[in-house]
């Protein structure tokens, strides 16, 4: 528990910055709301659709996590704060939970603002809300895993870069904006080898109606993926800074 104190630092400077927990809150949103339009206007496609949209809108907004994580992990890698507190008693796997818990509470706020847009817009609400949960929160730290991989690896100015390319495979590969299975080829192919586009799978089915036995292939890739990259990070973290 030694790091708590250090995630409490980390707390205060990530709300010390709230254009960009804002942004990174607020955007998913409003491309919830966009591409919803689309559906139900030029582009009927099922996932399109609200109760489509919403849970993989959710994952898609958990690429922001990655990019901020990177940002203040490669920010105090390259200060002297960092510098001084590698002095101080603590593992390596210690500094990377200091900076990864304290994300946690901002990817609940996205969870419940991008529910929320999609309630008004008329989602379905009757599905099993745990099993929900439990995917996202799961994603949510494989992201965060991904910052601190990110963060441990690159500079500064290279660490906003890199983040936002994984916003961007989020999109293209998470079967976010198109459907995978029917796309298939390299975009199918490289989409299921990865974790997100499991989750919006998982996260898809829960809101059409299946529970927690329906989505067990989906839970296991994800928390594979969720391990490996707490791991990876704690291993260049270690790396970086010979801890």
């Amino acid at each position: 528990m030694r790091f708590l104190s250090l995630a409490g630092r980390n707390i205060k400077e990530i709300y010390r910055d709230p254009a960009a927990v804002i942004m990174g809150v607020i955007m998913p949103a409003v491309l919830l709301l966009l591409f919803a339009s689309m559906g139900q206007g030029a582009a009927p496609v099922d996932i399109f659709t609200v109760d489509g949209l919403t849970p993989a809108v959710t994952v898609f907004s958990f690429g922001f996590l990655t990019l901020f994580s990177a940002m203040l992990l490669a920010r105090d890698r390259e200060s002297a704060f960092l510098t001084r507190l590698l002095i101080a008693p603590l593992k390596a796997t210690d500094f990377i939970l200091a900076y990864m818990l304290p994300f946690l509470p901002v990817a609940a706020l996205q969870i419940v603002v991008c529910l929320t847009a999609g309630s008004l817009m008329g989602m379905k609400a009757g599905f099993s809300w745990a099993p929900f949960l439990v995917v996202m929160f799961i994603l949510a730290v494989a992201c965060i895993g991904i910052g601190m991989i990110l963060g441990s690896l690159f500079s500064v100015n290279m660490a906003p870069p890199a983040g936002s390319l994984v916003v961007v495979i989020i999109g293209l590969f998470g079967g976010v904006w198109m459907p995978l299975k029917q796309v298939g080829g390299i975009f199918g192919a490289v989409g299921y080898a990865l974790p997100f586009a499991h989750a919006v799978d998982a996260a898809r089915a829960i809101v059409k109606g299946a529970g927690m036995g329906d989505i067990t292939v989906e839970l296991y890739w994800l928390l594979g993926y969720t391990v490996l990259f707490f791991l990876l990070g704690v291993f260049f973290f270690r790396w970086k800074t010979k801890q």
